[in-house]
C-alpha cells in the first residue's frame, strides 16, 4: 500500500471515530489539530484502526507516535513485517 493509500483509509477511520464527515487529515496533523482527540478519543481511534488495517500496536508504538505521518509509516512498516 502506498503511503496516500493508508492516508485515505485513515481519514475515513478518523471520520468515523470523530463522527466528522468533513475532517481532512495531512501527513502532519497532530492530536492538537483534531477537536476532540482526548485520551477517550485515542483509544477508540487505535482500536477503529487495528480494525481497519488488520494489524495491532503496542503502547510503546502509540506512545512514539507525534503525527498522522508516523502512523502512516508504522502502518506501512506492519505490513512488510
Amino acid at each position: 500500500m502506498t503511503e496516500q493509500h493508508i492516508l485515505d483509509r485513515l481519514t475515513e477511520v478518523f471520520r468515523d471515530v470523530f463522527d466528522r464527515p468533513d475532517l481532512t487529515l495531512t501527513l502532519s496533523t497532530t492530536a492538537d489539530q483534531v477537536h476532540g482527540w482526548d485520551s477517550l478519543m485515542n483509544v477508540r481511534l487505535f482500536v477503529a484502526t487495528e480494525m481497519e488495517f488488520g494489524t495491532r500496536f503496542d503502547t510503546a508504538e502509540i506512545n512514539s507516535l507525534r503525527n498522522v505521518g508516523d502512523l502512516v509509516r508504522l502502518i506501512k512498516a506492519k505490513e512488510h513485517s
